[in-house]
């Protein structure tokens, strides 16, 4: 096995076995290159089977020079599951990365936006321009149902079922999840679907894709980002955001009005409550509080 034919060969498991976004194959596949890279440059001839430790372990100390911690992490993890799949395939029977520790790294808190920056930026938004009620209705989106932009983005006129109060999302590994969503952002949607939209010119592939460009076809990724970009500058707001900034917003203002966390899981789409108890940290200030209003040794006699 060369490390074309390995590489081709995981991406395929990915997708198939384990049921993973393009975009997260991608970077899969995307770290394993620089593997490859650092062994062309340095002339190590070894393959996926007979790659050893200690050549692994020269990539990492390279690597350590030019990214950071958190990326270094990634990457020995994507390490670590191409060759558990080896072992899997029965190609190899031992991982080299068994023996690799990641660097320590803390866990990165989510920046959010206060209730009054959402309503900045909303407001910040020209509803005169062509495309000011579709950025509008995306926005009210984002941060009313805690989507993921990649989610946003592929969302279909069959996914709106607006008369049960819910919308259908894909999220990753093409896993489906049912949305609650309120009727305020409902009428948002329902005035671009209604009177911007129906003036659009899909492509026919694109005809059931819920927003559209100006050309009739589905937003790209790196199109919501600006448009943030650029409704931040107008709003005056200082902090680095992006469409993902809506997301934690969501859940942390969800987690601030009393919500549960399972319940916050459950429409955030996350496989494991570890991952939506990184919001537990907003209510660090509100627990004093808590504990004295609902402990009993804490009431006063």
């Amino acid at each position: 096995m060369n490390w074309k034919n390995g590489i081709t060969d995981y991406k395929n498991y990915l997708r198939i076995e384990r049921g993973l976004s393009d975009n997260t194959i991608s970077n899969y596949a995307r770290d394993l290159i620089k593997l490859v890279r650092f062994f062309e440059k340095h002339e190590i001839k070894n393959n996926p089977i007979t790659i050893t430790k200690e050549e692994i372990q020269k990539f990492i100390y390279e690597i350590a020079k030019e990214v950071q911690p958190r990326s270094q992490a990634r990457i020995i993890s994507g390490l670590k599951g191409f060759f558990n799949y080896l072992i899997f395939e029965d190609y190899r029977n031992d991982n080299p990365t068994d023996l690799i520790e990641p660097p320590k790294i803390g866990r990165k808190l989510p920046d959010t936006l206060s209730e009054e920056e959402i309503d900045r930026l909303i407001a910040a938004i020209d509803l005169g321009h062509p495309q000011g009620e579709r950025n509008r209705a995306m926005l009210e989106c984002l941060y009313a149902c805690g989507l993921r932009v990649s989610e946003l983005i592929s969302l279909q006129l069959s996914d709106l079922y607006f008369d049960e109060g819910f919308i259908s999302v894909t999220g990753k590994g093409d896993k489906q999840r049912f949305v609650p969503i309120s009727t305020h952002t409902q009428k948002f949607i329902n005035l671009y679907r209604n009177e911007i939209r129906v003036h659009s010119a899909p492509k026919p592939e694109f005809s059931n894709t819920l927003f559209l460009n100006r050309r009739g076809r589905q937003l790209t990724r790196a199109m919501l980002f600006t448009i943030i970009k650029d409704l931040a500058v107008k709003a005056g707001i200082q902090k680095t955001i992006s469409p993902h900034t809506f997301r934690h917003s969501f859940a942390t203002h969800l987690l601030q009005n009393g919500a549960d966390l399972r319940s916050i899981q459950q429409m955030l789409g996350h496989e494991s409550i570890t991952t939506t108890e990184i919001y537990m940290h907003i209510d660090r200030s509100q627990l004093s509080d808590v504990l004295h209003k609902f402990h009993p040794r804490s009431k006063e006699n």
